[in-house]
């Protein structure tokens, strides 16, 4: 039972239209002035704790999370839950080891964190660089998969009107991110999060009620529906073709641990708590707010291919993307009262807001690193007025190119992407950012070979990797080039991350060394503990 009545479509379009409408509303509502970059880029810190801990668990969770990790529990049981489990470890790591030097070094973007103690244009334009090859292919999935998903929930399958729901949405996100700002985005942030985790709650109820709270009865299930056995519930099932699966899988979720919460969308909601008390206040709402999620989404993937089965699932999508929809409507069986119909819209326009916030503050962090890292420190001063009309520029320029390319790649397995994003952050901003905030004697040299020479060897492996060509849910499934034996880069290209940023700082010489250490040292109480060093 996977179809949807004509009802549920035409209740979910209507939600869609209402949530695009209110959302927009709310943008220019609570959009900052033409010259007031604080409320722009912070939304002067004015978010408490809760709501600015929601907007990053808002921020995190973002719609490739929802369908892409649920069709992972759905396909493969034990692995998705671990790879879901290392979603919330990595918030955890930033909450404790990142979070508050990241908001006593940064202003408004990564490049204020690396130039606070290595003030110049390079440093800043490599930030910028990095950040947009971090996001642009997480948002090209989101995109890209908003056509299929539409097109799934409300019954239509001509590319054209696919084409036109990217284009569609793609500006209404442009518009949330230059017309609402980082105000703007918290707030839909937050009412995506409500919903979302709302909504999936009742549905883990309803699928736990459907088998009688036992755990081990929904987990028996899920193991037959999914034709694997007892392999369903044991580790090693997702890389079970490759030659060393158990590695492929360890360095999977290392990448994922270190990658996820580090990427520049995450990182730029610690600069809009007030004070670094506020930044541990808010991640203690946003890490117990992604763990919720995370046990709805096992008990929603367990269920759906409890309920339906694998087949069922992969025939929709091969990668397991609508599982979450699939379970959340077949919870309720054959006869679907108006009340449950209600309830599965309330699940879709969740998804739906989820796309919506999810591309909006990439676009945005995007869009401010660009306009303050490279137009405002450039060679001439550029007043509030002028970086507030270039940073709204900033995000067309990101996000014309942006829908295009997702118009492109949208009949292509968008795993590739997602992957990418996960290995840039763990290969070249964690690295950065571990050394740039804790290592006295790091250098300018060093940083630069950690943001260039972790992102370009990413690039260069992820060519060889499985996802791109050589299997058939590749990118290329009609090609195979693969050289790499593991799914993802980490295990070569985390270590080279840290490597050139080591390498880098050695290369620069002791006198260059001893001179960046000065100069750390002159702002180390600051970026560490949020103390104003005292002159001797």
């Amino acid at each position: 039972m996977t179809g949807f009545s004509s009802s549920a479509q035409a209740m979910s379009l209507v939600a869609f239209t209402a949530i695009a409408t209110i959302t927009l509303l709310l943008c220019v509502m609570t959009g900052p002035d033409h010259d007031d970059l604080d409320e722009f880029y912070t939304g002067y810190s004015s978010l408490s704790p809760m709501r600015n801990g929601l907007a990053i668990a808002g921020d995190y969770i973002s719609a490739a999370t929802v369908l892409g990790t649920g069709g992972v529990i759905a396909l493969f049981g034990y692995d998705g839950v671990v790879l879901a489990l290392s979603t919330a470890l990595s918030l955890m790591l930033l909450m404790f080891l990142l979070a508050e030097p990241l908001r006593n070094a940064g202003r408004f973007t990564m490049g204020d964190v690396f130039a606070r103690r290595m003030p110049g244009r390079s440093v800043r334009i490599a930030a910028c660089v990095v950040t947009l090859a971090a996001l642009m292919p997480m948002m090209l999935v989101q995109l890209a998969g908003t056509g299929d998903l539409l097109a799934f929930l409300l019954g239509f399958s001509s590319d054209a009107l696919k084409t036109g729901c990217i284009i569609g949405l793609g500006t209404l996100m442009i518009s949330y991110a230059a017309i609402g700002g980082m105000k703007g985005t918290a707030l839909i942030q937050i009412l995506k999060i409500v919903i979302l985790l709302g909504s999936g709650a009742v549905i883990s109820v309803l699928i736990l009620n459907r088998f009688d709270w036992d755990l081990g009865g929904l987990f028996n299930a899920a193991a037959e529906g999914s034709g694997a056995g007892s392999a369903f519930l044991n580790s090693g099932l997702q890389f079970a073709g490759g030659p060393s699966s158990e590695l492929d899988m360890i360095t999977s979720e290392l990448t994922v641990v270190l990658g996820a919460a580090v990427l520049p969308h995450i990182t730029m909601r610690m600069y809009t708590a007030g004070s670094a008390r506020e930044v541990r206040r808010s991640m203690s709402w946003a890490v117990p707010a992604v763990a919720l999620f995370v046990l709805i989404i096992t008990v929603v993937g367990f269920g759906t291919v409890a309920m339906i089965g694998r087949e069922a699932i992969t025939a929709v999508d091969p990668q397991g993307n609508t599982a979450y929809l699939l379970g959340s409507r077949a919870v309720f069986g054959a006869d679907v009262s108006t009340a449950e119909t209600l309830l599965f819209t309330t699940v879709t326009t969740a998804i739906f807001l989820t796309v919506l916030a999810s591309v909006a503050g990439m676009i945005l962090a995007c869009a401010n690193s660009l306009a303050h890292d490279v137009f405002a420190h450039g060679r001439k001063q550029l007043s509030p007025r002028r970086e507030m009309t270039l940073a709204r520029v900033s995000a067309a320029a990101v996000g014309v190119p942006t829908i295009l390319l997702a118009t492109l790649v949208q009949h292509r397995s968008l795993q590739p992407l997602v992957t990418l994003s996960f290995c840039v952050g763990a290969s070249a901003i964690a690295p950065a950012l571990v050394y740039g905030l804790f290592w006295r004697r790091y250098t300018r040299v060093g940083l630069l070979c950690t943001l260039i020479g972790g992102s370009v060897s990413t690039f260069v492996l992820m060519t060889g990797t499985n996802l791109v060509s050589g299997s058939p849910i590749s990118a290329f499934p009609d090609h195979d080039f693969t050289w790499f034996p593991f799914t993802t880069t980490g295990l070569l290209s985390i270590p080279l991350g840290f490597a050139f940023g080591w390498l880098g700082t050695v290369v620069s010489g002791r006198r260059q060394a001893e001179e960046e250490r000065r100069q750390y040292e002159a702002v180390e109480g600051w970026i560490l503990a949020g103390v104003v060093r005292r002159g001797r």
